[in-house]
């Protein structure tokens, strides 16, 4: 007999037959009692670390920080960015993951630690649902890129093209060699003569992809190339997760792996190349003086914090697919510091090649610096013209940002399905999650159908800029202050100590109690003083198009105020005060998902119907196998649960 926390545990006799293999988060544990048979786990620990890494590691990781670290002082930059890694990011990414393991729910069903807050969980799904619209859209214009590059020659690489105006002016020339003196000297004799030159991946990005209109609010026409790789980014999105976590865990070997050795390859023919070095060193020569401007903390604060996916609900979901004793805390900080590096290294990548278009154009390297589409669809793919076959290399580089972006798009869209199949919770839906897949993507597909018209850039820009920007914030503000100071940080402790055997080290219960809240609450400030209105190139969005932006932004914060007031009308009591304190009490069904894991203060006794609990099959493979037994032997092999009243329950029965 084992003995545990007022529950009694039998084994049979024949339990040596019986019994699982170990499992080592647990001092004492002597059963994997792990398997979520309902919902599902990750095959293995790899398939979520890697899902986690591609969630985490997306496109702002190759077109946003290398940007932010040049402009703000260089190596310098990297001071404050390794200070708020460590103080904000894993801590609050830790918390998250710790979070979605310790019910095995989705950024809905956790809330029910605290009932009065789970319209954060509802923000959470309003932000995934815009990220996901047009971060597909970004994906699709990687597609048509990358389809654009299986040519001979470019079609961006000269300024013959019907497309092209009298200002273009190629670094190239056809009827010129491809001698390096010869070339230097061509693209400043095209430089000096053109008081403003575009380039003719500018005007191939402008006039021929996207087509673009005058005005945001003039649509034009839906441009079918990108509404076909639309739809086949959603179809191999669908495709990837037409099966959950069992389906997309085995994608992620090669997704969240396969863009790393495209950065390897990229890397080692840029350093190769006639100025790289001079973009390295623009990229990495500290600017000590910054390290002193607000400026450089806040954009190094904003980057860790929408690098990681903090307060997206993809965190939680993926998390939520873990084993109970999964040590997370160890996970948090490898998918942390991964993602990070990974910044810094793709910021190696892209100015060894800038800093070699710098180097034949004539000028510093700030001047052919970019972000955000303007690095991926303009100036990078300009810089690979110059490079001996260049199809290849554009066809390597469109292929990482596809994969990359796919990483990203796998967990939001997992996360929107995931709350909706675990809010309906029977299992009727749990059996058809396929379909409710398919109708997510469908949906999908349709909301950015806008997207792909010829305005369909400035309304990428507007979501991009208002629907993840502060109202993220706001949310991850909420959720630390809701675990830590409502529902309490002295429960949750023992609630991690519970799951993975050991308490949260001191550093992250400091963090989560006074420093990651404070370090959230000055990136809020920081983005209100630093606010200015949007624009594109020389365009000035219009003030109703920011009014749509504010009221995107407001959307998903509002989800919070407006449950917590339903939630207080609703609940028991004769006062408000009764109310409230109703409001704010967890849930019964709060705490581990399967009943074997649910001991100490959350031991149930007698369970009822209501609280939609299972004693899973410890392993269903050998249940099968016992299925196959004599029937004296295989009851002997049946492990029971004999609670307080001294019901038995066997490992097959359902509560």
């Amino acid at each position: 007999m084992v003995q545990e926390r007022g529950e009694m545990v039998i084994l049979s006799g024949r339990e040596s037959d019986c019994e699982d293999e170990k499992n080592g988060a647990v001092p004492g544990e002597t059963v994997k009692t792990d398997e979520n048979v309902r919902r599902g786990n990750w095959s293995n620990q790899i398939e979520f670390v890697l899902t986690s890494v591609g969630y985490a590691v997306g496109l702002g990781n190759v077109w946003r920080f290398p940007y932010l670290c040049y402009r703000n002082g260089g190596g310098a930059f990297m001071f404050p960015y390794i200070i708020m890694l460590v103080f904000c990011g894993i801590p609050l990414f830790f918390m998250e993951l710790s979070f979605g393991q310790f019910t095995s729910q989705g950024c809905l069903g956790v809330w029910k630690v605290n009932p009065m807050f789970k319209g954060v969980g509802y923000g959470m799904m309003v932000v995934s649902t815009y990220i996901g619209i047009y971060y597909n859209v970004v994906i699709c214009l990687a597609f048509y890129y990358f389809f654009s590059s299986m040519n001979s020659l470019l079609p961006w690489t000269y300024c013959n093209n019907r497309w092209n105006t009298a200002n273009c002016s190629s670094v190239l020339q056809s009827n010129r060699t491809t001698n390096m003196t010869e070339l230097s000297q061509d693209v400043s004799t095209l430089v000096n003569s053109t008081m403003k030159r575009t380039s003719p991946s500018e005007e191939y990005w402008k006039y021929y992809v996207l087509k673009v209109s005058g005005d945001i609010g003039t649509f034009g026409e839906i441009r079918l190339p990108l509404l076909g790789c639309l739809a086949v980014a959603w179809f191999v999105v669908f495709l990837c997760l037409i099966k959950g976590v069992k389906s997309s865990g085995k994608v992620v070997y090669f997704t969240a792996t396969f863009p790393y050795v495209v950065l390897t390859i990229l890397f080692i023919r840029g350093i190769t190349l006639d100025g790289a070095v001079n973009g390295i060193k623009y990229y990495l020569t500290p600017q000590w003086d910054k390290i002193l401007d607000a400026k450089v903390w806040g954009d190094a604060a904003s980057q860790i914090f929408y690098s990681l996916g903090c307060a997206w609900g993809g965190l939680i979901t993926m998390a939520s697919y873990n084993k109970f004793h999964n040590n997370c805390y160890r996970d948090s900080i490898i998918i942390s510091i991964t993602n990070c590096a990974t910044s810094v290294y793709a910021g190696f990548v892209i100015f060894s090649i800038l800093g070699f278009m710098a180097s034949h154009l004539g000028v510093e390297v700030s001047e052919v610096a970019d972000h955000g589409p303007g690095l991926a669809f303009v100036a990078y793919p300009e810089a690979l013209t110059l490079l001996p076959v260049s199809p290849f290399w554009s066809i390597l580089f469109f292929f990482m940002l596809i994969l990359l972006g796919l990483g990203t798009q796998f967990c939001l869209l997992e996360t929107l399905v995931t709350a909706i199949v675990d809010e309906i919770g029977s299992d009727w839906i749990h059996t058809r999650k396929s379909l409710v897949t398919l109708a997510v993507a469908v949906i999908g597909f349709l909301l950015g159908i806008p997207l792909t018209t010829q305005a369909g850039i400035y309304w990428l820009l507007l979501m991009d800029n208002y629907a993840a920007s502060f109202s993220l914030v706001v949310i991850s503000c909420i959720m630390c202050i809701a675990i830590m100071y409502i529902y309490g940080h002295e429960q949750y402790f023992k609630d991690v100590e519970m799951m993975l055997g050991f308490p949260p080290p001191a550093f992250f219960q400091i963090c989560w109690r006074f420093v990651s809240p404070s370090i959230i609450f000055f990136i809020l400030i920081f983005t209100v003083v630093q606010y200015k209105p949007i624009s594109y190139n020389d365009y000035v969005f219009p003030s109703w198009a920011l009014i749509i932006g504010f009221l995107m932004a407001m959307s998903s914060v509002i989800c919070i105020p407006i449950y917590a007031i339903w939630k207080i009308c609703m609940s028991e009591g004769d006062t408000f005060w009764e109310r409230l304190k109703n409001a704010n009490k967890p849930d019964k069904t709060w705490g581990p998902a399967l009943l074997e894991h649910r001991i100490g203060r959350y031991a149930i006794s007698s369970p009822s119907s209501d609280l939609n609990l299972e004693v899973q099959q410890l392993n269903p493979e050998k249940e099968r196998e016992k299925e196959q037994l004599p029937a004296g032997d295989r009851e002997d092999c049946n492990l029971s649960v004999q609670g307080h009243n001294g019901s038995a329950h066997t490992q097959d029965s359902k509560v």
